[in-house]
């Protein structure tokens, strides 16, 4: 099997009641914890992806842009940083391989800015153990999400985002991400949610 499954920064701050809040992100993190849970077999490894903010610099904004800035979100060591509540067990049971974290001192959108504590990437990390066929789920459909599947098909991954497990900020720009998807050779499954 050469297959694994990247959770995109289920976090607590991109979830309702969080400082950068996506519709339906409660709703994806609890259905991806039900897709970890049940996938025992389905995938060599699954890993996670978490933004990790120390001083990105202008990515924080107090009039953000909500393309390349955004409110604070997801600071090291913030209740807002942490996974969210319905998905944290399936990390937290040991489903989830591994964990990269992006973001310490910049924008960094895509899992394949970061890397895990002791500083292995994640393209590094999945090439070591021979996985071709990536999955992609989770939050933003048109950011995060739709970065590290571009990312991952530049690499020479092959990529299918699945979008039942994702969650988009706003309609246009999840369409857009989709074209840009499909026009980079990302393979799609399902609807996502969109506000």
């Amino acid at each position: 099997m050469s297959r694994a499954l990247i959770i995109v920064d289920v976090q607590k701050d991109f979830c309702e009641g969080g400082s950068v809040p996506v519709k339906g992100g409660a709703d994806r993190a609890a259905a991806i914890a039900e897709l970890v849970q049940r996938a025992d077999g389905q995938y060599a490894f699954v890993v996670a992806t978490r933004d990790h903010h120390i001083d990105p610099g202008a990515h924080f904004s107090d009039n953000p842009d909500f393309q390349d800035s955004f409110p604070v979100h997801c600071v090291v060591g913030s209740e807002g940083s942490e996974f969210h509540p319905d998905f944290a067990p399936a990390v937290d049971s040991g489903h989830v391989d591994e964990i990269f974290f992006k973001g310490a001192n910049s924008a960094s959108k895509s899992g394949f800015e970061g890397s895990t504590k002791d500083g292995t990437t994640l393209s590094a990390w999945l090439k070591a153990r021979d996985i071709a066929d990536l999955d992609v789920v989770g939050i933003a459909t048109d950011h995060c999400v739709k970065a590290t599947a571009l990312d991952g098909a530049r690499v020479g991954f092959t990529v299918r985002v699945l979008l039942d497990y994702t969650a988009g900020v706003a309609a246009d720009t999840t369409r857009t991400a989709l074209d840009e998807l499909r026009q980079a050779g990302v393979a799609l499954s399902g609807e996502p949610v969109v506000a």
